[in-house]
C-alpha cells in the first residue's frame, strides 16, 4: 500500500501561520496526504509560543518539529513535555524538555518521526546527529521513519542522507528557508531533499522585511524581526512511501502561493 507523506518548510511569523491555516487542509485533500509534518520553529520569528504550536497542529499538522530556535520562547518547554506531537531536536542535551522522536499511528501501521539538528555552523553543543540517529533507530520499530534534519550546511544534510539511505523512509532538510531542486530517491530507497523552503511572505528575505535584512548587511541595527505584508507561499515536499518495503518511491516538491 502507498502512503503520501507531506513535509512543510519552516513556518515564519503571522503571515506564514495564516497561509498554513488557509491552505494546508485543502492541499492534504488534493494530494491524498496520509500524514503531515510541519517545522514551526520560526512561527514567532525566533521560536514559537504554545498558542502558535496549537495553531499549526489545528491547521492539519500531525507532528510539529523544531530546530535551533526551539527554546526562543521559554514557555514552550511545558508543551514539549506534554504534547506527543511536538518534537525538538533529539540530539539536544538529555536534560532538555521534551522529546526528539515519536511513534504515531498511521492506519494499520506506525510511523516514526525523528527531529535532528546539525552541528556545522549551527549547534556545536549538540550531540552528534549521526550517532544519535543510530541510537534512535535501534529503539522501537515502525513501518516508516521520517527525519527532519534542521541544519545549515548542505554537505551535512547530504551526508546524512547517504548515511541513513535504506534505513529511513524519507529525510528532508529545514532551516535555510530556501528550497532546493535536488529532490530524489537515494540508491537504497530513502526519499530526500536538502531543504524544503519555508511557509511565509513571498516578498521577503527568509520571511522578514527585505529592508530589515539589507540594513543588517549594511552594518546597521535591523531591530526586531518584522514580517512583510502581501502574498505568501507554502513550500515543502510530498514523499510516496511503500508499506511493503518501508521505503520511498517518489518525491514531489510543492509550492502553494
Amino acid at each position: 500500500m502507498e502512503y503520501h507523506i507531506l513535509a512543510v518548510g519552516d513556518v515564519v511569523m503571522e503571515p506564514g501561520l495564516k497561509h498554513l491555516e488557509r491552505h494546508l487542509r485543502t492541499l492534504k485533500k488534493l494530494k491524498n496526504i496520509a500524514f503531515t509534518v510541519v517545522n514551526g520553529e520560526n512561527a514567532a520569528g525566533v521560536g514559537l509560543t504554545e498558542e502558535q504550536a496549537w495553531r499549526i497542529y489545528d491547521a492539519g499538522a500531525d507532528v510539529v518539529t523544531l530546530g535551533n530556535h526551539a527554546f526562543g520562547k521559554s514557555q514552550i518547554g511545558t508543551l514539549l513535555d506534554e504534547a506527543s506531537w511536538l518534537l525538538r531536536p533529539a540530539n539536544y542535551a538529555a536534560r532538555t524538555p521534551g522529546r526528539g522522536c515519536g511513534i504515531y499511528d498511521l492506519g494499520p501501521v506506525q510511523i516514526r518521526v525523528m527531529n535532528l539538528i546539525g552541528r556545522c555552523d549551527l549547534a556545536w553543543g549538540a550531540d552528534n546527529p549521526f550517532t544519535t540517529a543510530d541510537r534512535l533507530l535501534e529503539r522501537d520499530k515502525a513501518a516508516f521513519t521520517l527525519v527532519d534534519f534542521h541544519a545549515e550546511a548542505t554537505s551535512e544534510k547530504l551526508a546524512m542522507g547517504y548515511y541513513l539511505d535504506g534505513r529511513v523512509s524519507a529525510l528532508w532538510g529545514t532551516h535555510t528557508h530556501v528550497p532546493t531542486a535536488d529532490e530524489r530517491v537515494y540508491p537504497k530507497g530513502t526519499g530526500y531533499i536538502t531543504d524544503l523552503g519555508m511557509t511565509g511572505a513571498a516578498e521577503s528575505v527568509l520571511g522578514i522585511r527585505p529592508e530589515q535584512s539589507v540594513e543588517g548587511f549594511l552594518g546597521g541595527l535591523p531591530g526586531r524581526y518584522q514580517a512583510p505584508q502581501g502574498p505568501c507561499k507554502l513550500q515543502g515536499a510530498i514523499f510516496t512511501l511503500d508499506s511493503t518495503t518501508g521505503l520511498c518511491t517518489a518525491v514531489e516538491r510543492v509550492d502553494i502561493r
